[in-house]
């Protein structure tokens, strides 16, 4: 796994223009929600990050029940862990975001309870690989599990909440950001950070796999 050298200068600018337009350029002035408004660009950017990483998991434990090669399993485990960061950044700008327009760090909301669910079996993935010490079976149950993970997230995160009522944008009837404060000054900066938040997910991903791949050598 080696990202083009473009790939990375795009994530170093990207998430440095996002830190500092993020925090100075103008946004909607809103009931409620005022300047925490700005938050978007830090809290829904990581779920985005989150989410891409692990559809690479997905894809890498496919990929290795269908060929049984150890690069697989070790891209499927980074890219886990690396997707359970952006994960806990999200839920925590989340649960600041809540405690200043909801009134509480934690409310009863199906996707808060529905995200905090897919991180916990997230969570079991890694403690899963850590209880076998076959190489070849932590790898192919990992896989398996990583797989169900996967549909327990999608099945939480974006399913249900759409099912029943939520305080969530998007959710149990209210209109998403876009159908009603996402100008055209906040995309400027939401749509760069969407993408700089993902390469920085994908660069950190290649660095821990170029770590893990030196560390096997040494072994």
């Amino acid at each position: 796994m080696k990202l083009p050298i473009g790939f990375k200068i795009a994530a170093i600018v990207l998430v440095i223009y996002t830190l500092i337009a993020g925090l100075l350029m103008p946004v909607p002035t809103l009931a409620i929600l005022n300047e925490t408004i700005r938050n978007l660009y830090y809290h829904v950017t990581s779920w985005f990050a989150m989410i891409t990483m692990f559809i690479m998991a997905f894809a890498y434990s496919i990929a290795y029940l269908n060929t049984q090669k150890e690069k697989y399993d070790t891209l499927a485990k980074i890219f886990v862990q690396v997707g359970m960061v952006f994960g806990i950044i999200g839920l925590v700008t989340g649960m600041l975001w809540a405690r200043f327009t909801w009134g509480s760090y934690w409310v009863s909301d199906p996707k808060l309870n529905g995200a905090a669910i897919a991180l916990l079996a997230y969570l079991a993935y890694a403690v899963l690989r850590n209880s076998f010490q076959d190489q070849l079976q932590r790898a192919k149950v990992s896989a398996v599990y990583n797989i169900f993970a996967f549909v327990m997230m999608i099945l939480f995160v974006f399913i249900l909440p759409r099912m029943t009522d939520s305080l969530h944008p998007g959710n149990g009837g209210n209109p998403a950001f876009s159908g009603y404060d996402l100008d055209s000054t906040m995309r400027m900066v939401f749509y760069p950070a969407v993408i700089g938040w993902i390469l920085l997910g994908f660069w950190i991903s290649e660095l821990r796999f170029r770590i893990e791949k030196l560390s096997n050598e040494e072994s």
